[in-house]
């Protein structure tokens, strides 16, 4: 399998630290490059009757920051960095065409049930739709303290 460009999208959040890892070891090892892209979703406003309820949108600024700072954890292997807006799976996936990306890797959060209904999975849709193949990279289970 030849992976020389591997899209790692990011919530910022541990699952993603943990895909991040993988994804530089899997670009070193091949040397491949990373694109590291983060999706904000627009901001929602709700309405009802007269009353309009926006939710404040986010600092532009501070995301590029934070995305421009999830850098691979091997200083040797490339890394471009993109702040999109849009429907996360939806954007992951046409990030992965538009730059023909031989690998998705992300961290997925293994939500089940109720909460995953409620949630949605961006993981389970990119898997799906993805014309590569993509790499789901679960958190670790915490380790019990020993007694």
């Amino acid at each position: 399998m030849n992976i020389k460009k591997i899209l790692f999208p990011t919530d910022f959040s541990e699952a993603g630290k943990h895909a991040l890892h993988l994804a530089t070891s899997l670009a070193r090892d091949h040397g491949g490059q990373l694109i590291v892209v983060h999706v904000e979703e627009p901001p929602m406003a709700y309405g009802g009757g007269e009353l309009y309820y926006g939710v404040e949108e986010p600092n532009r600024e501070e995301l590029l920051k934070m995305v421009s700072d999830v850098v691979p954890t091997d200083p040797a292997v490339p890394c471009t960095h993109k702040l999109l807006i849009g429907d996360p799976a939806e954007a992951i996936l046409q990030t992965a065409e538009a730059e023909s990306v031989d690998l998705i890797v992300l961290g997925t959060h293994g939500r089940r049930g109720l909460t995953r209904l409620l949630m949605g999975s961006v993981a389970e849709a990119v898997v799906r739709r993805a014309a590569c193949p993509v790499l789901t990279v679960r958190q670790p289970a915490a380790v019990p303290a020993s007694t």
